[in-house]
């Protein structure tokens, strides 16, 4: 039995030292707090991101374009430091209204384009340019349901298992234990698919994949939220870790998620191949 020991106010207010490591960048109203110029560089795709799961999908996609001989996909990549509030800076705020990585302008056109929230920029970037993105049905609907499922199942996982696993200020049986089943289902489910095919989305390699290789890289590689893999016995997955040792093969991949972070063996901004290759190279 677990013990009842908060009892909720009948309104909610802010108390703004409750939230662990996060406090001070988490709350409850949107909107800049602060005036802050971007950087821009000379390529038509500016990124502002941080190397997370989810800025992690866009780096690989653009890299992927890249390896694949896209040459409209180079890009500057600039890193925005959630732990200091940058995206509650002005010109970030002006890209994504809610403040959160990764955001992509697009001035590749007359204007410059915004795109913001992780699934929607990997498929403008599909589309854009004719890449991992079935054009046909049924294909095309089965990526864009797995891409979609993803995106719905990444807040149970980090903001979720991930949070009070790992961040919050006091580990708590019943929150690590529902968000950990949860995150298990979740793995099952890709297993499973994973079974039938050698792709998320079918036989092809879609945005669905990277997507998916976002979050569930980390965990396959052992370095997600310290010791989750062992506790979530990520091994035993069998046909979700055949998938990640061939995605983890690849190119595009291998260089994307080394983009916009910090440390050694990392890249904190991207602006040519040559960046990439340098840290590579060791």
């Amino acid at each position: 039995m677990f013990k009842n020991t908060y009892e909720p106010p009948k309104v909610w207010t802010w108390d703004k030292d409750n939230g662990g490591e996060w406090a001070k960048t988490n709350r409850p109203v949107s909107g800049a707090t602060h005036q802050q110029e971007l950087p821009r560089g000379t390529h038509p795709l500016q990124l502002y991101s941080l190397g997370t799961p989810n800025g992690q999908k866009v780096t690989i996609m653009l890299e992927e374009l890249l390896a694949a001989g896209v040459t409209g996909a180079e890009y500057d990549a600039w890193l925005i430091d959630i732990g200091k509030g940058d995206q509650f800076g002005s010109d970030f705020v002006s890209i994504n209204p809610n403040s959160k990585i990764p955001a992509l302008l697009d001035c590749s056109g007359e204007k410059p384009m915004r795109v913001f929230e992780s699934g929607s920029i990997l498929f403008h970037l599909a589309e854009k340019f004719g890449m991992f993105l079935p054009t046909t049905q049924p294909g095309r609907a089965e990526c864009m349901s797995w891409l979609m499922w993803q995106m719905g199942t990444a807040p149970m996982i980090g903001g979720g298992f991930g949070h009070f696993y790992a961040y919050a200020p006091e580990k708590f049986e019943y929150p690590i234990n529902r968000y950990a089943m949860e995150t298990k289902r979740i793995l099952d489910v890709a297993d499973k698919r994973l079974a039938q095919t050698r792709y998320l989305a079918g036989d092809e390699y879609t945005i669905a994949d990277i997507a998916a290789y976002g979050w569930f890289g980390g965990f396959l590689r052992g370095d997600a939220y310290g010791d989750a893999a062992t506790f979530l016995d990520v091994p035993s997955y069998a046909n979700l870790v055949r998938w990640g040792e061939e995605l983890a093969a690849r190119k595009g991949v291998q260089r994307g998620r080394i983009v916009n972070r910090n440390g050694d063996g990392f890249v904190r901004e991207r602006h040519s191949a040559a960046d990439i290759d340098a840290v590579l190279a060791g």
